[in-house]
């Protein structure tokens, strides 16, 4: 019995570390992305919050990637579909690294 609910918090614990990694990486993107939007400061963090927020939309990272996909067509940023999926696959890294040696 105890293997079994250490199984489970361990579990649970991958799980928040992974919401926490993965809510880290989409802010880090959506600072990237204020950056090649030309917002500062304020606008910039209101906008890495609303890319934060569009990764509850669906399940997986593909709602992040269209929003930010719309967003630099919307606004005339040149950027490929693979230039943006690499960012967030470093980027994910980089909060990965953060996370754990917070």
């Amino acid at each position: 019995m105890d293997r079994e609910k250490d199984f489970e918090a361990r579990y649970a614990h991958d799980q928040e570390l992974r919401f926490r990694i993965e809510a880290r990486r989409n802010r880090l993107l959506g600072l990237w992305a204020a950056e090649k939007l030309g917002k500062t400061g304020d606008d910039a963090a209101s906008y890495a919050k609303e890319v934060v927020a569009s990764d509850f939309e669906k399940a997986g990272e593909e709602d992040v990637f269209e929003k930010v996909r719309r967003d630099f067509d919307a606004a005339g940023v040149t950027q490929s579909d693979h230039q943006i999926r690499r960012t967030m696959a470093e980027l994910l890294l980089e909060a990965e690294k953060q996370v754990r040696t917070e």
